[in-house]
């Protein structure tokens, strides 16, 4: 029998504010363990959480981004279980009546668009943080994370691989961080998925016993997890036994999940209304206002440069991924108007340097009209394609404009047709063997000779007129090479 998975997404963005939702406590990651806290947030007996309204902004943004409908009045509620790192034995979050619901995405997978539905978007707390000796069997609680302001996005199960999974969690991905409501960290857990996963009868329509993947902390882990999950799953079905409704755990070294515990039911958390917050009254002023703020989004920003600037979808994709590095090629193509150049220099030089240095686009020290100025000097002539990698590696490490560089270490390139026709003459006279076996066909020698120019001109010359005069030269029936 064939199966198909039945995916559904449940994604945490934790929210970029500066202080927690229902406490002044501040949210910055890696500051010492208990000092982010305060009566609030630690649940002590008598005191009362406020809500942040920078949260409400946050979650009205995103529902305005993933085309959900907005709540005019939504409510906290309790959701109550124990464990060591939530300490007041429940957490607030939403339930019966959500900031939003009823929205969508649409993803692309091998070119092929899918709509997945996003069930509800709610706002809620985060718990504290487990930290487990491992030299004795012993656990520390960290409560510097609790109370940080969550939202959680809940998609419908109309995902039906791990590849679809992960396009929709990177679109989702990049959603958070144009807004600029979640920095998108999987490794720090800001952005964190669980995924709910079943498996039926290809054709069938009713959905079979789910279990729910937790620890997947990269997109790769995501999509292994799943993978994972749909072999045992499908393994299990095949030998007639039942799968159980679980939580387990990926295990990413041994690249298998793992049982943790039986999962629980909605009921099991007695979920009630939160009765020491009032009701979130949001109307149209507030929510037009919010909408005034959101910039272009990562699908809209596709389809434009595919239509502006005619560059493969491959390319698109990198530049979309992070806003500052789509803005730094706008505004370098503003000024240098060849954008396959401008892409494939950001592509290729850029990216490699800022890896390397641990840069961001936006901190990176070779502002985009710089970059222009350096295109514009390798387009025009003024130094090679070579040389011009050389001076930008010295850019990014000054600061300084390509000009100042090539005039001041004299790396202009030698146009000069008379100099270059004497260096070329020089090589072909080194090397008239290789000569004699071009003639016989061997074409590919064409690369060798213009290397050994460039290699005597410290790679000024000019590479079109190096090609051009190589050609004349060995083109003709007897080499015109000066005899010694």
């Amino acid at each position: 029998m064939e199966y198909e998975a039945v995916i559904g997404l449940e994604v945490h963005a934790q929210l970029l504010t500066e202080t927690k939702i229902f406490c002044g406590c501040s949210t910055k990651f890696g500051a010492d363990p208990n000092t982010n806290v305060c009566p609030v947030c630690l649940g002590m007996p008598g005191v009362l959480p406020v809500v942040n309204r920078k949260v409400v902004d946050f979650a009205i943004k995103l529902a305005l981004a993933t085309n959900c409908s907005i709540a005019p009045i939504s409510r906290f509620a309790r959701k109550n279980y124990f464990y060591p790192d939530l300490p007041k034995g429940y957490q607030i979050s939403q339930y019966k009546l959500p900031i939003a619901e009823n929205g969508w995405i649409d993803i692309s997978v091998n070119g092929v668009t899918r709509r997945v539905r996003i069930r509800r978007i709610h706002m809620e707390e985060d718990a504290g943080k487990l930290i487990h000796d491992e030299h004795q069997p012993l656990s520390y609680v960290d409560f510097n994370r609790a109370g940080v302001p969550l939202l959680e996005i809940v998609s419908e199960p109309d995902i039906r691989t791990p590849e679809e999974a992960v396009a929709y969690l990177k679109d989702l991905r990049d959603i958070v961080v144009y807004l600029g409501i979640c920095d998108g960290n999987m490794e720090e857990g800001s952005f964190r998925c669980d995924a709910n996963i079943s498996l039926r009868p290809v054709g069938s329509q009713e959905l079979g016993v789910k279990t729910e993947l937790k620890n997947m902390n990269s997109f790769r882990n995501v999509q292994r997890a799943l993978e994972f999950e749909i072999r045992r799953q499908r393994a299990l079905l095949e030998r007639g036994e039942q799968i159980v409704q679980e939580t387990r755990l990926w295990d990413a070294a041994k690249g298998v999940t793992v049982g943790m515990r039986t999962k629980e039911e909605e009921h099991d958390y007695r979920y009630f209304p939160e009765p020491d917050l009032v009701p979130v009254v949001i109307d149209k002023a507030w929510i037009e206002k919010i909408r005034k703020t959101i910039p272009e989004l990562p699908g809209e920003k596709r389809r434009r440069f595919a239509e502006q600037y005619s560059l493969p979808e491959k390319d698109i994709d990198v530049l979309v991924s992070d806003r500052a590095l789509a803005d730094y090629f706008e505004a370098a193509v503003a000024i240098f108007p060849n954008s396959r150049m401008v892409s494939n220099w950001m592509l290729s030089e850029l990216l490699r340097e800022l890896n390397r240095s641990g840069h961001s686009p936006s901190s990176c020290p070779v502002p985009p009209e710089n970059l222009a100025e350096l295109l514009s000097l390798m387009d025009n002539g003024t130094i090679s394609g070579k040389i011009a990698k050389t001076v930008f590696e010295e850019m990014y490490k000054s600061g300084r404009k390509a000009s100042e560089i090539v005039k001041e270490q004299g790396l202009t390139q030698v146009a000069d047709e008379e100099l270059i026709e004497k260096i070329v003459n020089d090589v072909l006279q080194e090397h008239q063997t290789e000569v004699e076996r071009y003639r016989k066909g061997e074409t590919k020698l064409m690369g060798f000779f213009v290397g050994q120019v460039m290699k005597k001109t410290q790679g000024k010359a000019n590479p079109k007129l190096v090609n051009e005069i190589i050609l004349k030269k060995v083109g003709a029936t007897q080499c015109s090479c000066p005899k010694q």
